[in-house]
């Protein structure tokens, strides 16, 4: 029973340094050391539950969420921030893992910015 407890905590521990793409972090004191084993075994378990309710990959998720940009338009009447339209298998995904769309609009400013 123990090699096959082993077995899962090494194979988590390959899991941390190739999803989350790891790289070394050097802490000296014991409370940072946890902190950050902490958030990264959160990170996992957040892409575990992700891949369970979507039926994707993590590598498949994060590239097609990496598709959305936001971009800023200007204009002699203001500007605008506003994201890429999402796709369908977007929707799906903030739909599976029960997380609002992000807003079309992220931040909206009317009239000639710096004017006296």
């Amino acid at each position: 029973m123990g090699y096959k407890q082993l077995y899962e905590v090494e194979y988590a521990f390959r899991t941390l340094k190739t999803t989350l793409e790891l790289r070394p972090i050097y802490h000296c004191l014991e409370d940072r050391i946890r902190s950050h084993v902490l958030l990264c075994w959160l990170a996992l378990f957040l892409i575990r539950i992700a891949e369970n309710r979507t039926g994707l990959t993590w590598r498949h998720i994060r590239k097609e969420l990496q598709r959305i940009h936001l971009g800023l338009f200007q204009g002699a009447n203001g500007e605008v921030y506003q994201h890429t339209e999402l796709t369908r298998e977007q929707k799906e995904i903030f739909k599976a893992v029960k997380v609002s769309e992000p807003p079309k609009f992220y931040s909206m400013k009317t009239g000639k910015q710096g004017s006296s």
